[in-house]
């Protein structure tokens, strides 16, 4: 049974660590062998590795059992840091690099001494440096060494590192940025801005980051990533080193180095550790510099399922449906970063691309898929999404997936392609399913078209989901508690809501991941008639008809009462949507 970690010490806590050795530990408790121990001891001389790694590569004994024992032996806690409450504040206590060196966390600030968690109790060494770098006694636990990476991962997230290299590019920068001396530096690829730029990638893939913010200040250069859809700052910079990195990452896309004064966008790909990531980068000119996004697209992501993103059952049901036939158009609406690629690509996964001729007309294309033919635009060389669609229609496709219908050309070369017998799957930025025939009819395109062609239009968004290591009943405010009864009415009675309260596995946050929240409206006679008359009254009537119950609120509200998202994110996202009638 593991020791409570939060208990009082006693004064032999504050001890230093017996002089015993793991292998004699292990093999007291007859968990291996001192032959085993010999032979891996022997091992350990010709690679370097510790003899608790090598006994747990050899299958001689788990992680956890080597922990365990230690606990055991040496009557001291055992921490599992997946559950742990580990606070950054405490944590930072210790300065990341001999954290990591020593592989030693700290749990709890006692004030008159702390708690910390390492890998290897024993190693005296260590113990002597912990008591120095933190000045006070120390409680020793034990944790299981290939859980504290993540840790260290999630509260230190390589700030000592990129601290250290902006640091060392401010020097080479100077006051004044000198265009042929950042020219040279660009050019050394073990120059510090390129180390800086390579420590920021790898952070921003370790936490999930779907975009990266450079945002120069007055005085500083504010460096945020954006995770499960909120922004997170990740360093504060000295504002001399923004230009250095715009401009290495201008060469990067290959965009103009000289050009300061208008927004540009590019593109290029880099390889991080075992992935490659394509990165979209903006750059917006601000009162104090460039203003460069990021956003990190992974070629390797591996495409959902329909049945695993999380849409009702009753509606995948009819949308598989409505994929299975010949031709028509199906619309996936709202806003930018709500998950609308991912249903696209989804949906694709459910037609059978060695019958089917699939092409794909997009910008930029974000998964690679065999058996597709996937084109991206270029504005700049006049490949638009019209003229891209035109060409595709003479290559005998059977489904077209256009990335986004961005004007009313692209819409209705789409919708007349929807009714020569092809099936069209598109985007397009609307609050609701109600509301986007009326959009298509406010970018010009024939009311007949959109009432023949148009099957039906998914609307969806992202909500973050409860941590569920950390989840516990949330007690609602008055205005929350008004809202949940005035949406969901004799259901509120049924929903208990729940929050994260923060641990290790959520960053502190209360959230891991997120969940889509979907409605579909589906055309059928009454709509379409209704459509094709132009009789806004008649069509959103019969349509809010079709979405009682099925809405985006009362997806989330589902969410809610599962206790997979919070009421904090079902509000957000319900003041995102209109409403009246739902």
């Amino acid at each position: 049974m593991s020791a409570d970690p939060t208990a009082p010490a006693s004064p032999t806590t504050f001890a230093k660590p017996p002089k015993l050795r793991l292998g004699d530990v292990l093999v007291q408790q007859k968990l291996v062998s001192e032959a085993q121990v010999q032979q891996a001891l022997e091992e350990g001389k010709q690679t370097g590795k510790r003899l608790g790694r090598l006994l747990i590569e050899r299958g001689l004994v788990t992680e956890e059992a080597v922990v365990q024992a230690l606990a055991t032996q040496l009557r001291i806690p055992f921490v599992n840091l997946k559950t742990f409450p580990l606070r950054s504040d405490t944590v930072k206590l210790l300065p990341e690099s001999p954290a990591r060196r020593h592989r030693a966390i700290v749990l709890e600030d006692k004030g008159e001494f702390c708690t910390v968690a390492v890998a290897d109790p024993l190693d005296l060494f260590a113990y002597d440096e912990l008591v120095r770098l933190l000045r006070k006694p120390i409680q020793i636990a034990v944790a299981a060494e290939s859980q504290l990476p993540a840790a260290f991962d999630k509260h230190y997230r390589r700030n000592d590192e990129i601290t250290g290299l902006a640091k060392a590019l401010e020097k080479d920068v100077g006051d004044a940025v000198d265009f042929g001396t950042l020219q040279a530096s660009l050019g050394q690829e073990a120059a510090p801005v390129v180390r800086l730029l390579q420590s920021l990638f790898e952070d921003a893939v370790n936490v999930g980051a779907s975009d990266v913010h450079l945002e120069p200040q007055e005085r500083e250069l504010l460096i945020r990533n954006r995770v499960d859809g909120v922004l997170q700052t990740q360093a504060q910079a000295d504002k001399r080193i923004a230009a250095a990195l715009t401009q290495r990452l201008k060469l990067m896309a290959s965009l103009d180095i000289s050009e300061k004064r208008l927004p540009q966008d590019g593109r290029f790909s880099l390889r991080l550790k075992d992935r490659t990531l394509d990165v979209r980068l903006s750059t917006l000119p601000s009162q104090h510099g460039e203003s460069v996004v990021m956003r990190l697209l992974g070629q390797d992501s591996a495409v959902r399922r329909l049945d695993s993103i999380g849409m009702p059952s009753a509606m995948l049901r009819r949308f598989t449906e409505i994929l299975g036939r010949v031709s028509g158009m199906v619309l996936v609406t709202g806003p930018t970063g709500s998950g609308k690629t991912t249903t696209l690509y989804a949906a694709l996964a459910e037609v059978d691309a060695e019958q089917n001729k699939i092409i794909t007309v997009e910008d930029p294309v974000e998964y690679r898929l065999p058996g597709l033919t996937q084109v991206q635009v270029n504005d700049k060389i006049e490949l638009t999404f019209a003229r891209v669609l035109r060409a595709c229609l003479r290559q005998d496709p059977d489904v077209i997936l256009v990335g986004e219908m961005r004007d009313p050309e692209t819409a209705e070369i789409g919708l007349r392609a929807a009714m020569t017998g092809h099936m069209v799957l598109s985007t397009l930025h609307t609050k609701d399913a109600i509301s986007t025939p009326f959009r298509l009819l406010d970018m010009g395109v024939p009311a007949f078209m959109v009432a023949t062609s148009l099957q039906a239009v998914i609307a969806q968004r992202l909500v973050r989901g409860v941590c569920e290591h950390c989840a516990e009943p949330h007690a609602l405010t008055p205005q929350q508690q008004a809202w949940l009864d005035a949406v969901a009415g004799e259901r509120a009675a049924g929903i208990a809501p729940k929050r994260g309260r923060g641990c290790t596995q959520c960053n502190s946050t209360g959230y891991t991941g997120r969940h889509g929240v979907y409605e579909m409206l589906e055309m059928d006679a009454d709509l379409t008639q209704a459509a094709t008359q132009g009789d806004p009254t008649a069509f959103l009537a019969a349509a809010r008809k079709r979405m009682a119950g099925r809405s985006l609120v009362d997806h989330a509200l589902e969410l809610l009462r599962l206790g997979r998202t919070s009421i904090t994110e079902a509000l957000r996202m319900a003041s995102d949507v209109d409403n009246s009638g739902h």
